[in-house]
């Protein structure tokens, strides 16, 4: 060990004198005193020995490790005040103004959303997006071979295993982990396998609610709904509900805004009352508990608030586009 800590010493040392140059040093540092450097070679080495050896060893490679970088620092320092004597720059002038960055369009309407239903009283709920066929579908009351599976062209990963292709997922994990009451909304992105087109992608970004309780209606869902369109897209927003179908909530509905600029109703979301089927798959009393859920695409939100016509926009990182935001 004295051999091994003597060379190292000297072999420092001799090429130390020998650095002319900033980068010289620079890999001298890395040779010696870098995470994978000799002297981290005799740290090792170190504590292979016996308990009656370290107590000497410890001293001399700490004495060792002062020296080594101070006389790294002082040559270090030496570079620094050569260079610094020819340098002409005056480093009390203003600097060059940087370029501010943009919050992108969907993450600013993502924070809008949470920020909404937060004032109410939801937690945010994030999970998994790779996960299994169960949480994905058939908990959802969406068993195999169930043809609402043809609503959701998904990516398989294997044949038990998939991309989820909504946040719902989140709800039941949530529900499998808590007990009642629940009102929580959980956002992330989801995948579907789909073409892409001005109107589709193959991810996207969604915001899912979820009430729980032993009280929980229509008529609340209604009214949270509006509370957030009017929120969102104005007081004098007009909306309307319309019956529809999704395996998980009976009975369901889709949520329109009308678009003054379009002069037209615009789908904005799906919701409906959870089906007794998925609160009984997650252990729940569907005698005692109900509730109601929600979803959204955020891409859809953005695009119709901000008069966007092309969901492919919002991935081509076209700083002309994203600078408007």
């Amino acid at each position: 060990m004295d051999k091994a800590i003597n060379k190292v010493k000297t072999s420092f040392h001799s090429e130390l004198e020998s650095c002319k140059t900033s980068e010289n040093l620079e890999q001298l540092r890395i040779k010696y005193l870098g995470r994978k450097g000799q002297l981290t070679d005799l740290f090792n080495q170190f504590g292979a020995l016996s308990n009656k050896e370290k107590p000497k060893y410890g001293k001399t490679l700490n004495i060792l490790k002062s020296d080594l970088t101070a006389s790294y620092n002082n040559k270090l320092a030496t570079f620094n005040s050569d260079q610094g004597s020819d340098d002409k720059r005056d480093f009390s002038l203003p600097g060059y103004a940087l370029p501010k960055g943009n919050i992108h369009p969907l993450e600013h309407v993502t924070d809008e959303i949470k920020s909404i239903f937060q004032s109410i009283g939801f937690s945010v709920a994030y999970g998994p997006e790779i996960d299994d066929d169960y949480h994905n579908f058939e908990a959802l009351n969406v068993p195999k071979h169930h043809p609402a599976r043809d609503m959701q062209d998904t990516f398989f990963i294997d044949s038990d295993v998939v991309l989820r292709t909504h946040t719902s997922n989140v709800q039941i994990h949530l529900m499998e982990n808590q007990d009642p009451p629940l009102r929580h909304i959980c956002c992330g992105r989801v995948f579907r396998n789909e073409a892409v087109s001005y109107k589709s992608f193959c991810l996207f970004h969604q915001v899912e609610g979820l009430v729980i309780n032993e009280s929980s209606s229509f008529a609340e869902m209604k009214g949270t709904l509006e509370y957030f369109a009017k929120e969102m897209f104005g007081k004098d927003t007009k909306m309307r509900f319309r019956p529809s179908y999704f395996p998980f909530t009976e009975p369901s509905a889709e949520v329109d805004i009308w678009n003054d600029k379009l002069n037209q109703w615009m789908e904005i979301l799906g919701c409906g009352m959870v089906n007794p089927n998925v609160l009984e798959n997650v252990g729940y009393d569907s005698e005692k508990y109900q509730g109601f859920a929600f979803g959204m695409g955020i891409e859809r939100i953005a695009m119709i608030k901000y008069g966007i016509r092309d969901i492919r926009l919002f991935y081509q990182n076209d700083k002309r586009f994203l600078e408007q935001f």
